[in-house]
């Protein structure tokens, strides 16, 4: 309860400093200005009821629709304030040394004042209508992700380097995805369109690297037939992400999380997905063997999960021509696999989304995943190894994309 209280305190001063801007630049027209209060407080009134509904109510037995949306719409109102409050802030700063510049010298100067008290102290209008407009730009740009980006979908080519790469591996196709979240889909028909282009790209292996639901198996079972359908000649290899355990849903007992785990594992094999449970496979190509190890989800950051074995999926291992580890979460890289395991040449990885927004043009990219994790996007190698992390085909929370759009990655492997 004090952590309710504490957050709703914060929104609330947000939500009363950005208020200011609207009192100023509507402050010209009185007749008009009821109505945007008006407005502007029932907006906020609604994002507020959504906060304390979702906290006094159970929010999954919410309609999927409303939830997401609602959800949706207080995240952008906030976000685009705290923005309008950055420049307001600023603007304060400049006052407050205005002030303290005319003030200080008053209090040396013991002689007669000279009837000047210096100019009127007001809120810059330049700097109330750059905050107004900056807000903007997320406000339009999140609405604008939920109805264009969401599935947008991306296809990314990528060649995998790998020096002495026999004939028979060399241009080899495999096709990544990862992070479908079929919780936060409303119909199966974006799903299926992706799996049309999945199935154009003529794999000879396609990865799947975790976060099939949000929370439940059954999210996914509106989805079946098209996830079904994906094809490759080596078929659809797959692994559990941090979503997959279902850690972040109500259960009304352990034993009915447990059985949520083991539908879900059944689910991948009634898709034809080869679920690897920290064991790996082989598969050939020409006299070629090409390995593939799958870890359950294992993150080098405190905040998630560490279910996965490494050491047990390698028990037995023998290394192929090429090795590919799939394991969901990229921190895994760094903190686990590039140093013990120089055998595992493709890491293949998700988990980031690319945080659903942020900058990516040709020879740029920015997003604020990057403050969290050193890989989070695109291509990494070090050495003779290498990773790759995913955009993510689905979303959630935040049901769009700006910037960084919902990927399907088709990479090659080359003799370099």
């Amino acid at each position: 309860m004090v952590r309710l209280v504490v957050f709703i305190a914060v929104l609330l001063v947000i939500d009363l400093y950005a208020f200011q801007a609207v009192r100023f630049l509507t402050r010209q027209s009185p007749d008009w200005q009821r109505y945007w209060y008006l407005l502007y407080w029932g907006i906020s009134a609604a994002c507020f009821g959504i906060i304390l509904a979702a906290q006094f109510s159970d929010w999954h037995l919410w309609p999927k629709a409303f939830r997401t949306y609602s959800f949706a719409m207080v995240f952008i109102v906030f976000v685009s304030k705290l923005f309008i409050d950055v420049f307001l802030v600023a603007d304060d700063i400049v006052r407050l040394i205005r002030f303290a510049a005319m003030k200080i010298p008053t209090l040396f100067n013991a002689g007669p004042s000279s009837g000047h008290t210096g100019p009127a102290i007001t809120r810059s209008e330049f700097l109330v209508r750059a905050g107004m407009l900056v807000g903007a730009v997320p406000f339009f740009s999140l609405l604008y992700g939920m109805v264009s980006g969401a599935h947008n979908y991306r296809i990314h080519r990528v060649s995998i380097p790998h020096k002495g790469l026999p004939p028979a591996l060399d241009g080899f196709r495999i096709v990544q995805i990862s992070d479908i979240h079929t919780g936060s889909f409303h119909s199966p028909e974006p799903l299926q369109k992706a799996v049309d282009l999945i199935n154009s790209l003529e794999a000879d292996v396609v990865f799947f690297t975790g976060d099939l639901v949000n929370n439940k198996h059954e999210e996914a079972l509106p989805h079946a037939r098209a996830l079904s359908g994906i094809r490759s000649r080596h078929g659809v290899y797959s692994v559990f992400g941090n979503h997959d355990y279902g850690d972040y849903a109500r259960w009304p007992s352990a034993e009915a999380k447990s059985r949520n785990f083991q539908q879900l594992k059944a689910l991948h094999l009634q898709l034809g997905w080869n679920l690897l449970m920290d064991e790996h496979a082989y598969m050939t190509a020409g006299n070629e063997k090409l390995a593939v190890v799958g870890v359950q989800n294992w993150s080098g950051r405190g905040n998630f999960q560490q279910y996965g074995n490494i050491e047990k999926a390698m028990l037995g291992f023998e290394p192929g021509t090429f090795n590919i580890l799939l394991s969901h979460d990229p921190s895994h890289w760094d903190a686990q696999v590039r140093d013990r395991y120089p055998d595992l040449h493709l890491t293949l990885s998700g988990h980031t989304h690319g945080m659903q927004f942020g900058v990516e043009v040709p020879g740029f990219k920015w997003s604020p995943a990057q403050y969290f994790y050193r890989q989070w996007a695109g291509l990494y190698s070090a050495g003779m190894q290498h990773l790759y992390v995913n955009r993510g085909l689905g979303y959630i929370g935040y049901p769009g994309r700006v910037g960084i759009l919902p990927e399907i990655t088709l990479m090659e492997l080359k003799n370099s």
